[in-house]
């Protein structure tokens, strides 16, 4: 069942002009523009050194957490998951079916967005395995709060909050803004948020050739397990 419903959830998500528009069209233009016009301080080494990690990090939220809740939050409104419940189809099989079908898009970002860095002279260091585990654990993290904002929210809001919530996160994540040009005290509390462990991780990796971080792993993980869990528990199929 899952395995049906993250297919047809992959295919609907990629008949989406808009959907794709935010996904893949808006991180590639923003990895070249800042990496091609000197408006960001990006410390020392070529711009696109700091900011590939951060673009895919980018990536990510917009996937897994601003386009589901958003089409998940229609979805609900229309009654297409109030058809669902009446399936044999748990609510976890969706949530695990959706998650999957994120997944499934997000490879095809990666390479994407992987290729424009590597024309752009982005020289990657480090392991693949400590990406590739701080992309799932991102994913899992942003999948769970996308779900629990759709199932509990009107797709109205879910749409005005998605969006607001991608803008703060793209401004104070450490995506393209390093997070050392904010206070101290507000660096702290920024460091603990999803996209900052995910963005400063892979940027451990990629850019300095860090081994396995831990304690951006932690974060995610923390965020991954609260989230999914939370939208299990208060998720609404109507």
């Amino acid at each position: 069942m899952i395995r049906a419903q993250a297919a047809l959830e992959t295919r609907m998500l990629l008949r989406h002009g808009e959907q794709l528009l935010l996904t893949v069209v808006i991180p590639a233009l923003l990895l070249v523009l800042f990496s091609t016009v000197d408006v960001v301080e990006t410390g020392g080494g070529p711009p696109v050194d700091f900011l590939a990690p951060g673009i895919l990090a980018l990536a990510v939220l917009s996937t897994a957490f601003t386009g589901q809740a958003i089409s998940t939050g229609f979805e609900r409104r229309y009654g297409v998951l109030k058809r669902l419940a009446l399936s044999p189809l748990p609510r976890w099989a969706l949530m695990a079916a959706k998650t999957c079908s994120v997944l499934v898009i997000e490879v095809l970002q990666v390479a994407l967005l992987a290729t424009v860095a590597l024309l752009l002279g982005w020289s990657p260091r480090g392991g693949l395995l400590p990406a590739a585990l701080l992309l799932v654990l991102g994913t899992a993290a942003f999948s769970g709060l996308g779900l629990l904002l759709a199932g509990t929210v009107r797709a109205e809001a879910t749409l005005a909050a998605a969006n607001l919530i991608f803008v703060l996160l793209l401004v104070g994540g450490g995506v393209i803004v390093p997070l050392g040009k904010f206070p101290g005290a507000v660096q702290s509390v920024l460091e603990l948020l999803p996209i900052a462990a995910l963005s400063g991780g892979l940027r451990d990796v990629l850019q300095h050739g860090a081994g396995m971080p831990w304690g951006d792993l932690c974060v995610l993980a923390v965020w991954a397990a609260a989230g999914l869990a939370a939208a299990a528990r208060w998720f609404r199929w109507e």
